[in-house]
């Protein structure tokens, strides 16, 4: 088995680049399976219904979030009725969504977990103690568990995948939106890499027009931020799994530039 873990895509740049690179990987690399994360999909925060649609239209099967979930009021309306729409599993009980799935594939079936960390992001509940509860909950009916832990510092990150390294066949770093070069198999099994990066504007501060992101730096002001035009760039990685063992064998770091539009 072979799956394709992408980015946060962001805004129409990302969107309309993944519609157009995800179905050419799938044909060419043989991917069985394809997560994104979509938080950013809608402008650049949030998600609505038709943007869900267009991600799914371009080859994702599941669509995992995070902290910007609920920045767009529309997704409500797709929230509690998409099977395979995500969000982070460690918000309250009471949340609408859901913080886990289970996909088929062929005769396997792929949990995928999605888990916000608590480092410098809004407080939520302990991603470990619930990571764990969801473990035991869906591991008896999946041969693949994958899972996106939306985070801020690398520590978190690394600390999350060796606690669970063993029990789950990859953790994948979202959020930061810059692809990170410690793709690796850790010492239990578990693939693992600490930010799969954005689908976005190369040009941009993590997918937004640089100018005011620089205002609200320096003068320390509200300034409005917009998505960025312009040549994109694909980050995400490719898992191999061995179907008799349902362990990853290798992690691959996926990386496409556009070619300028100018």
């Amino acid at each position: 088995m072979r799956i394709l873990m992408v980015g946060d895509v962001v805004g129409q740049t990302g969107r309309y680049f993944f519609m157009e690179q995800t179905p050419e990987l799938k044909l060419t690399k043989n991917i069985d399976m394809v997560v994104v994360n979509g938080e950013n999909a809608a402008h650049g925060k949030g998600l609505t219904p038709n943007i869900f649609n267009e991600l799914i239209r371009g080859g994702a099967d599941v669509v995992t979030t995070g902290n910007h979930i609920w920045d767009n009021p529309k997704v409500m309306e797709i929230i509690d009725t998409e099977p395979f729409l995500l969000r982070p599993a460690n918000y309250p009980e009471d949340t609408p969504g859901r913080g886990f799935c289970i996909y088929p594939v062929g005769k396997k079936k792929v949990g995928v977990i999605n888990l916000s960390g608590r480092t410098y992001m809004p407080p939520i509940d302990c991603p470990f103690r619930l990571g764990e509860k969801i473990l035991k909950f869906i591991k008896k009916d999946c041969d693949v568990i994958l899972v996106d832990f939306h985070a801020e510092a690398t520590s978190e990150k690394l600390a999350f995948a060796h606690y669970f390294d063993g029990q789950v066949t990859a953790v994948v770093g979202t959020h930061t939106h810059i692809q990170t070069a410690d793709a690796k198999i850790l010492p239990k099994g578990t693939a693992y890499i600490t930010d799969l990066g954005m689908v976005g504007a190369n040009n941009s501060i993590l997918g937004m027009e640089i100018e005011p992101v620089i205002k609200r730096f320096m003068t320390g002001r509200p300034s409005k931020f917009e998505v960025a035009e312009g040549a994109a760039i694909y980050c995400a990685v490719m898992i191999d799994i061995n179907n008799k063992t349902n362990k990853p064998t290798r992690i691959e770091r996926i990386f496409i530039k556009e070619k300028s539009k100018i």
